[in-house]
């Protein structure tokens, strides 16, 4: 069973928090907050996502590389998490 799979309701859950969380930062705009509060805001998205992304990746890693099943699968899960880590980082 795929990672994301096992702990769909709590990555889902993380999900909807980041999204409260834009929302948050889409009504602080609308509202014409000033921009200290619209940055905290952002930083906070920003953590939140970075957060996800590293748990992701991680569990990827262990499963899909580590625990690969043949040199093949180990070598495509390693090419697929290189590719994710160059779009990440741009």
């Amino acid at each position: 069973m795929s990672h994301t799979i096992h702990q769909k309701s709590k990555l889902l859950a993380r999900v909807r928090r980041i999204k409260g969380q834009l929302e948050a930062a889409e009504r602080a705009l609308e509202a014409e907050a000033g921009c200290g509060q619209v940055l905290q805001l952002l930083a906070s998205i920003r953590g939140a996502m970075n957060g996800l992304t590293a748990e992701l990746m991680e569990d990827h890693l262990r499963e899909h590389v580590m625990a690969a099943e043949s040199d093949k699968a180990r070598a495509d899960s390693g090419e697929e998490l290189i590719e994710v880590i160059r779009t990440y980082m741009r």
